[in-house]
C-alpha cells in the first residue's frame, strides 16, 4: 500500500501547555508533504518527527486565530535559512496575505524562494488544490471567525494488471496502458477479450477530513461522508457544553455524533482545552457514541 498518513505536530487549543503543542498536522501522501495549520512550535515538531522540510510545498490554514497560524512566519524564515528555492503555497482566508505579507517583507526580505498566498472562501465547499494523485476540498465550519476544514482525497487509481493473463494472451507491451485505461484486447485471430480478464479493481481511494475549529455543525456531514479517518475538534466535555456553545467549539460527544452520522471509519479527537489535565473524560464521552475513537497526541502517526 502506498503511503497516506497524517503526522500530528500539535493537538492543543488556544492556551499553550507543557503537555500539548498548538494545532498543526502534516499529511504525507506518497512522500509529498502538506501542512494543515501552523501554530507556534510547528517547525520544532516538524524537525522532531524527522520530516523533510524540502518536501513541504503547500500549507493549508483553517482560520486566522493565532493558535492555528502564529507559527507560519517562523517556518517560512527557517525554510529560507535552509536554502529553499522552490515556491511555497499558502492556502488561507483572503486576509492571510494582508496579515503575513508585511511581516515577511520586514523579517524575510532576502528569501531565496517565493511565497504565494492562494485565498479561498471559507463559507463554501470548493476544490482548492489538485494534482495527479490528490485533491483537497474545503469544508465550511461554524466558528467565531470564518473557518474551514479540509478534505484530503486520493484520486482513483488504475486497475491492477493480472500478469498471468497478459502473458497467456501474449499482449504486447504497447497495449498494456490502454488495457489499464479500460480497453479490451483483440487477438491476432480477431477475438475480443474483455478488459476484466486482464485487470482487477484497484483499492478504493482513501479520504482524510480535518475539522477544527467548529461548533457542532451537521451541514458538514455530506461533505465528509464515508471518510476513512476524521479528525474533529473535541475542545470540551459535555459538562462544559455551555462554554463550548459560547466559544463555537464542540464537545467530544458532539464530535462523535458527527463521526457516526458521517459513517467515518475512525474518529480522532483533538484541540483539547487546557482545563483538562487528562483527556480520558473526553475520550470516554466520545466512545459511548462512536467506539472507533482515539485521542490525538503529539508525534502520533495516523495511517489513512
Amino acid at each position: 500500500m502506498e503511503r497516506f498518513e497524517v503526522n500530528i505536530l500539535g493537538c492543543g487549543s488556544a492556551l499553550p501547555t507543557t503537555k500539548h503543542f498548538l494545532s498543526s498536522q502534516v499529511v504525507n501522501l506518497r512522500d509529498k508533504l502538506f501542512m494543515i495549520d501552523c501554530g507556534e512550535g510547528a517547525q520544532l515538531q516538524f524537525r522532531a518527527m524527522k520530516l523533510n522540510f524540502q518536501k513541504l510545498n503547500h500549507i493549508f490554514i483553517s482560520h486566522l486565530h493565532g493558535d492555528h497560524c502564529f507559527g507560519l512566519p517562523g517556518l517560512i524564515s527557517t525554510l529560507g535559512l535552509l536554502g529553499r528555492t522552490a515556491n511555497l503555497y499558502v492556502h488561507a482566508h483572503p486576509d492571510a496575505e494582508k496579515i503575513f505579507e508585511p511581516q515577511l517583507q520586514y523579517f524575510c526580505k532576502m528569501l531565496p524562494y517565493k511565497v504565494y498566498f492562494h485565498s479561498f472562501n471559507p463559507q463554501k465547499s470548493e476544490l482548492i488544490f489538485e494534482d495527479k494523485s490528490l485533491k483537497v476540498t474545503t469544508i465550511p465550519l461554524k466558528h467565531r471567525v470564518p473557518s474551514a476544514g479540509f478534505l484530503f482525497e486520493e484520486k482513483p487509481k488504475s486497475p491492477h494488471i493480472i500478469r498471468e493473463m497478459i502473458d497467456f494472451y501474449h499482449v504486447p507491451v504497447s497495449q498494456i496502458r490502454a488495457i489499464k485505461e479500460g480497453a479490451p484486447f483483440v487477438t491476432g485471430e480477431g477475438e475480443t477479450i474483455p478488459n476484466k480478464v486482464f485487470t482487477r479493481p484497484a483499492e478504493p481511494p482513501h479520504k482524510y477530513a480535518y475539522c477544527s475549529d467548529t461548533a457542532y455543525y451537521e451541514k458538514i456531514i455530506p461533505i465528509i461522508a464515508d471518510v476513512n479517518v476524521l479528525y474533529h475538534e473535541a475542545t470540551f466535555s459535555n459538562a462544559d457544553l455551555a462554554r463550548a456553545t459560547e466559544t463555537f467549539h464542540s464537545s467530544a460527544a458532539q464530535a462523535a455524533s458527527i463521526a457516526k452520522a458521517a459513517n467515518a471509519g475512525r474518529l480522532i479527537i483533538g484541540h483539547f482545552s487546557a482545563r483538562y489535565p487528562n483527556e480520558q473524560i473526553l475520550l470516554n464521552e466520545a466512545l459511548e457514541i462512536f467506539p472507533q475513537t482515539q485521542p490525538a497526541y503529539e508525534k502520533m502517526i495516523l495511517k489513512v
